[in-house]
């Protein structure tokens, strides 16, 4: 039997992310999501595998957990060089608007993840209803994946925009490092007025290997909450 959450929330995670496996076929490409949300979608596909009600599954993980964890449960993995087109990936967000534009990266992955989500015909988002806001930024900080050379200046220019940045630390205070050997800095600035503007000036920064506004990207929201789950579509 799959295992199921005592946690309320992690219970509406989990039923989000379920629903969205529906999505997955026998035979195709399928990106695997990183943290609390996306999992629990790697750990169904997984099952169905074992029970044959899939097959001939190949997945891409969008970090070195969700690698582990996908190869532990017996789906075949492709290599880092990302050999072939995905089908459909399946990820969680931190903070989502009625747009479908996001705030993805508090796992730490979103480096990997934007590369996975802009090579996937389909980007299925999960998360339950405490990550929709009205505006980005309202809810959480955007996440910036800095290289550690010359970090300082980075860390003035995203002052300079307006934010609060606090570098990310383990739970033990040591330094955080990304899978690709990154910082992060977690800027702080409340609802952001031009979530596109803000995009624009910090892909042009170099030393910011990437950011955490997701922007365009998402094809469907599955949004738990208690009165279910909400499957949302864009709009084309």
């Amino acid at each position: 039997m799959p295992e199921t959450s005592a946690d309320p929330r992690a219970r509406l995670k989990q039923e989000a992310a379920e629903f969205a496996v529906q999505f997955v076929q026998s035979g195709m490409v399928v990106g695997l999501g990183t943290g609390s949300t996306a999992i629990f979608a790697t750990r169904k596909i997984g099952e169905l595998l074992r029970n044959g009600a899939l097959t001939s599954i190949t997945a891409f993980a969008t970090s070195k957990a969700t690698e582990e964890a996908a190869r532990e449960l017996g789906i075949s993995m492709m290599d880092d060089s990302l050999p072939l087109k995905i089908n459909v990936t399946i990820d969680g967000a931190d903070e989502v608007d009625p747009q479908f534009n996001l705030i993805k990266g508090g796992g730490g992955a979103l480096f990997r993840e934007k590369i996975v989500a802009q090579a996937s015909a389909r980007e299925i988002i999960v998360v339950d209803d405490s990550k929709l806001s009205d505006r980005l930024g309202t809810r959480f900080a955007v996440p910036v994946e800095v290289s550690p050379f010359g970090w300082q200046s980075q860390m003035r220019f995203l002052q300079s925009l307006g934010c609060k940045a606090v570098i990310r630390k383990n739970k033990d205070g040591s330094q955080y490092l990304t899978d690709s050997g990154n910082m992060i800095m977690d800027c702080h600035f409340g609802p952001i007025a031009d979530a596109s503007e803000l995009a624009a000036k910090l892909g042009a920064r170099a030393g910011i290997v990437e950011h955490g506004l997701f922007l365009g990207i998402a094809n469907d929201v599955i949004v738990a909450g208690a009165d279910g789950i909400r499957h949302l579509t864009r709009k084309a």
